[in-house]
């Protein structure tokens, strides 16, 4: 296997920068440069050397003997100030190095599931470890990345093997005398999976969206002061307020962090009966992301309006600032009634995260979701009784593979190039 490098830090000038190499030369690599190779474990301050004898840089060095780095192979960092020319000049340095290559994006961390440190899971907690912009989101990405996932489907299929494997014993001695009926411990095993996956799977949308993001939309009649509204909590001007109807055409984003939650507030085109056609374009994405969204904020009354106010959405007075009266009112423009309304939004999304689960990709839920319907075949066909039992543990063996494919045993291939791609370089 190629010894691969990278710079696992950001490229650009810093205090300090790290490289990493990874692979059966890492240590001859690092002799190569730093004239020998520290100790496995410990840190050595060294001078490091190109071939023709210049001085590169003075950096901290580690090794990471094999089973005992994050890819599972002999690792070598090196510490070095993180001017772009020393990065630069070390890098080629390494690319000189016999069997020496640049690491391609996410190399390091597929090398780290081949060697078998990081399941498939944890290798997507671990990307959304490295994207997460909120408090949630990196509490969120750290569970998956610590395996948790990985856990909870390494015991549903150890209930479904132990199932799986009574029907065939049944199956393999059906002409002997077999005195004991298994369906009992066999349906307890198959329904208390059956339990786990599916509140499992009612926590996955909860779950994608602290990955991905809440939308909360604003929503009324023209000239209600949504655009105003917008930018009082976006604090800028995120867009263009005037006192002419139609102003908003198209939906404008501003993407905030409300309560360690990640947050896309949406500014709306007014709804009303029009006969401009690009303000009739814009009305009807107002509708579409509206209903959509998680969370509606209606400023002003909703009688007229296509779209009704549901169970949590917010219903505002707007334009406080000139209306004598104060109850449920909001205005942009004087900023009353502003952190309130954000303390509304936190509330409610808060509940909605607050039934979040493992199962944070659309991979992972339709993954259960095939689980689930053979393990309701397979307990309909084990009930039918024991002519049907080869039917039933076929089923559990498609369910088991299914939920394997989860953390990356199998049938993975198709995805791994995408995951994998979306990481740096260096990671």
């Amino acid at each position: 296997m190629d010894t691969i490098f990278a710079l696992a830090t950001a490229f650009g000038k810093a205090g300090v920068a790290v490289l990493r190499v990874s692979g059966p030369q890492a240590y001859a690599a690092c002799a190569a440069l730093a004239g020998a190779t520290p100790a496995p474990g410990r840190t050595s301050l060294r001078n490091l050397y190109a071939s023709d004898g210049t001085f590169l840089d003075q950096a901290l060095v580690l090794a990471f003997a094999q089973g005992r780095s994050f890819t599972g192979e002999p690792v070598v960092e090196f510490q070095c100030h993180g001017a772009p020319a020393i990065i630069a000049a070390l890098l080629a340095e390494l690319g000189k190095q016999p069997g020496l290559r640049l690491a391609e994006p996410g190399e390091f961390t597929r090398r780290a599931m081949e060697n078998g440190c990081l399941d498939l899971a944890q290798v997507e907690g671990l990307a959304d470890l490295i994207d997460a912009e909120t408090e949630a989101q990196r509490k969120q990405a750290l569970r998956v990345f610590s395996g948790e996932l990985g856990t909870k489907t390494e015991s549903w299929r150890a209930n479904l093997v132990r199932a799986a494997a009574l029907l065939e014993a049944t199956i393999d001695f059906a002409d002997e005398d077999v005195p004991e009926d298994v369906s009992d411990e066999v349906l307890d095993l198959i329904e208390g999976t059956l339990l786990s996956l599916s509140a499992e799977i009612a926590g996955s949308a909860a779950a994608e969206r602290v990955r991905t993001g809440f939308e909360v939309a604003i929503v009324g009649a023209p000239n209600v002061g949504k655009s105003t509204l917008l930018n009082a909590l976006a604090g800028r001007e995120a867009a263009i307020t005037s006192e002419f109807a139609g102003t908003t055409r198209d939906v404008i984003e501003v993407r905030m962090d409300l309560a360690g939650l990640p947050v896309t507030i949406l500014d709306t085109a007014g709804l009303r009966e029009t006969t401009d056609h690009v303000e009739g374009i814009g009305i009807e994405r107002a509708k579409q992301r509206a209903m959509q969204a998680d969370l509606r904020v209606f400023l002003g009354d909703a009688t007229d309006l296509d779209l009704q106010p549901e169970t949590q959405d917010i219903v505002l007075r707007p334009k406080i600032d000139t209306d004598d009266g104060l109850e449920n009112g909001i205005s942009g423009k004087t900023g009353h009634g502003v952190s309130q309304l954000v303390s509304q939004i936190s509330a409610v999304l808060a509940t909605q995260a607050s039934g979040a689960g493992l199962a944070t990709r659309a991979r992972h839920r339709q993954a259960m979701e095939r689980a689930v319907a053979d393990l309701q075949a397979a307990i309909g066909t084990v009930r039918i009784g024991p002519d049907m039992y080869d039917l039933a543990a076929e089923n559990l063996r498609n369910a088991i593979r299914t939920l394997e494919s989860l953390v990356g045993r199998i049938d993975v291939e198709t995805v791994l190039d995408e995951i994998f791609s979306s990481f740096c370089l260096g990671k």
